[in-house]
């Protein structure tokens, strides 16, 4: 009589096999590179944001912050063609991404935690959840520092102004939504541009100023001076993702003479003062 092997003979064997494949797969996720990550971001912003020389994994890494110009701004003709502005942060940015479980709400999210030694005095939290037929996002309330020089990397208007001095950003209950087709935002967003100074004056500092982003049901947009002998204010609205701001911009009475070419360039003319526009 012919024996067959019994079931429980095979059974240790599927159980390492299986083990093996899942501890294969487990050390694959979590030790993803860390360049498929940055490589989704810079893809995702239009290379808007490029994260070069990135070390670690996708869960827990560090790489350069590099704003860049972009592609879609570059003239693409042979005979008009120039290279992108890019500009580079001080110290390189680290990030600890993972699920976080918000008892209290019964809510699962995706958790990153960003810091750069330069800019952020406490780490930056941001929560990424799954909502009704969409995405919601949060940033921890925080405080940091950023060059203004930093903002060159981005482009027009930045790369012919040419700012110096110091960012400060402070965000309140920021939260963005997208939900079915609908972006929403909410909280407040306050940057302060602090001892400003551009190399199309010579006068220095220029001031300092506030730009406020108050969310809600509509999007508005405040721009006023703190200091300074050149006079900025505004107000706009975020409409569809569009900026629509009107401002206007004039010099402290001690100070005309020495600001009346910057006033030329940042708008359109009226009398001492200069008319911004945008959208």
């Amino acid at each position: 009589m012919q024996r067959h092997p019994s079931p429980m003979t095979h059974t240790p064997t599927r159980w390492a096999w299986t083990g093996a494949v899942i501890g294969l797969v487990l050390a694959f996720i979590t030790q993803a590179p860390a360049h498929w990550l940055t490589h989704a971001i810079e893809q995702a912003t239009g290379e808007r944001v490029l994260l070069p020389d990135a070390q670690g994994t996708v869960w827990n890494g560090t790489a350069q912050w590099v704003l860049n110009e972009g592609p879609l701004n570059i003239a693409a003709t042979p005979n008009t063609a120039r290279p992108a502005s890019t500009t580079t942060l001080p110290t390189r940015v680290t990030w600890q991404l993972g699920p976080r479980i918000d008892w209290t709400n019964f809510r699962v999210s995706l958790s990153a935690t960003v810091a750069s030694a330069c800019c952020t005095p406490q780490p930056v939290r941001v929560d990424v959840s799954p909502v009704w037929r969409g995405l919601r996002m949060q940033m921890s309330d925080h405080t940091s520092n950023w060059p203004a020089n930093w903002l060159v990397g981005l482009g027009a208007p930045w790369n012919t102004v040419q700012p110096e001095g110091q960012m400060q950003l402070h965000t309140t209950q920021l939260q963005w939504t997208q939900q079915a087709g609908k972006e929403t935002l909410y909280g407040q967003v306050e940057l302060q541009m602090q001892q400003l100074s551009t190399r199309l004056s010579t006068l220095r500092p220029l001031g300092s100023y506030r730009v406020r982003v108050q969310g809600g049901d509509t999007v508005a947009l405040t721009l006023d001076t703190l200091e300074g002998s050149l006079l900025l204010q505004g107000t706009g609205q975020l409409i569809n993702g569009r900026v629509q701001f009107n401002g206007e911009a004039s010099a402290a009475s001690d100070a005309e003479a020495a600001l009346s070419n910057l006033l030329n360039i940042l708008g359109q003319r009226q009398g001492a003062k200069s008319i911004l526009k945008m959208g």
